[in-house]
């Protein structure tokens, strides 16, 4: 059982029964309190003092599982009276704990910069996506502006990878609607990051950037019951594979795509191991080997077909390391794992004090990465994200499956809604 789940022995106690040793979990929202957590053993009396300035009771428990010592008695109920008076009243912190008020303004301050820089990423993934679902709609009808537009956004975004020290990956919030432009820019975001990372200059993280927006742009011309079945006959595969042929002249007409990123969306289906199409060929350029890569990775978590199950990410990265890496280039896939780290953004996981979190970003360690924290007391969107690299008594304990998750949780999580990632740079977060 879980901390998450408030059937898991969650006992209620007052605040005056607080003792060093005690597991706890303050049940409030993230700003109420200036820990870095609100499930923690309690280490010191400095800790106990400032708890018991703020607004607890009714809103304490303790695990006994958890706990190094036992609980105290409840004082007598005169006490416990005197107690809750004076809970009511809007509480003075100590003067004792001053390391905890500082640390709540640092954790204030790392919000704020967490926030901006998300916002910076929401932002400019709307611009985009707005380019994106336009040129997609009229690349058949009008390629050479469609062409421009796709060229122009194409450079602005691969210079902003190429000239950023530091680029984030970021796990958006939820985007309504639906589209190609969905996908075409996971696997762009991707590819520059992993282009980025191989060293790829860029002209070439460009061409890479516009094979990636429209290598899937030929199915407008394909019946779309196509795609939403994967067993396919011999007939159906033949219709499907249509869609880079099309793509491919769509692209030429536009007159913006250089040879560079024609080879890349000719060979994205291809495979190493010569079992893709459409020639078989096994020695594709380094823009293809990191498309079909990352095009993969993404269509494993967010399927087209509706008779495949989404797989969690790192159910994903497993199938591609353990099922599939004959197919890939084994370098990219080892830079694709270090990229996404062992638990990939979008990936639920239960935190050593109990906590549910959601990976939104990859950390600097690839066991610690930032994680947005579940609490029903606050929106999704003014949840707390905390940064595991700054948390030493914290870790990763176990990767969630969605469908474990009580429906509280699910509600509040919404596993259910497709990963959309964009990048943030420092200098856009701010």
């Amino acid at each position: 059982m879980s901390l998450w789940d408030k059937s898991a022995g969650a006992i209620p106690i007052l605040p005056s029964q607080l003792v060093v040793g005690l597991f706890v979990w303050l049940d409030l929202k993230w700003s109420e309190h200036p820990f870095l957590s609100n499930r923690m053993l309690i280490k010191a009396e400095d800790d106990i003092a400032m708890m018991q300035s703020l607004q607890l009771v009714g809103r304490l428990y303790y695990f006994p599982d958890k706990s190094e010592v036992p609980l105290p008695p409840p004082p007598d109920t005169a006490s416990d009276a005197v107690q809750i008076k004076q809970s009511a009243r809007p509480a003075t912190p100590p003067a004792v704990p001053k390391v905890l008020q500082e640390q709540k303004k640092a954790r204030t301050d790392l919000f704020l910069k967490q926030k901006a820089a998300s916002a910076s990423a929401d932002r400019a993934w709307d611009m985009a996506a707005r380019s994106t679902r336009d040129v997609l709609l009229t690349l058949a009808a009008a390629p050479k502006p469609a062409g421009a537009k796709l060229k122009a956004m194409s450079t602005g975004v691969a210079k902003t990878v190429a000239d950023a020290q530091q680029v984030m990956l970021h796990l958006l919030g939820h985007k309504s609607g639906g589209g190609q432009q969905f996908h075409a820019i996971n696997t762009m975001t991707l590819s520059l990051l992993l282009g980025k990372r191989v060293g790829l200059s860029q002209k070439a993280l460009t061409d890479l950037a516009m094979a990636a927006l429209v290598h899937d742009s030929g199915k407008a011309e394909v019946p779309a019951r196509i795609f939403t079945i994967a067993k396919r006959n011999k007939y159906e595969e033949n219709l499907y594979r249509q869609h880079l042929q099309i793509g491919l002249r769509y692209a030429t007409e536009s007159g913006m795509f250089s040879p560079e990123a024609l080879e890349i969306l000719a060979d994205h289906h291809e495979a190493m191991d010569g079992s893709g199409w459409p020639t078989g060929k096994k020695d594709m350029g380094l823009g293809a080997r990191i498309l079909a890569l990352v095009d993969r990775y993404d269509r494993l978590c967010t399927p087209e077909a509706v008779d495949l199950a989404p797989m969690v990410p790192m159910e994903a990265l497993s199938v591609l390391l353990r099922r599939e890496s004959s197919k890939f280039d084994p370098a990219l896939l080892g830079f694709l794992i270090k990229l996404l780290g062992i638990y990939p953004p979008g990936t639920l996981v239960q935190l050593s004090d109990g906590s549910l979190g959601q990976v939104v970003a990859p950390g600097a360690d690839s066991l610690k990465p930032k994680v947005l924290l579940y609490n029903p007391l606050t929106s999704k969107e003014d949840a707390h994200v905390l940064e595991l690299d700054h948390a030493v008594d914290l870790k990763i304990t176990a990767a969630i499956r969605p469908d474990s998750l009580p429906q509280e949780a699910r509600a509040w999580i919404k596993p259910e809604q497709p990963q959309v990632f964009f990048v943030s740079t420092p200098a856009a977060g701010g």
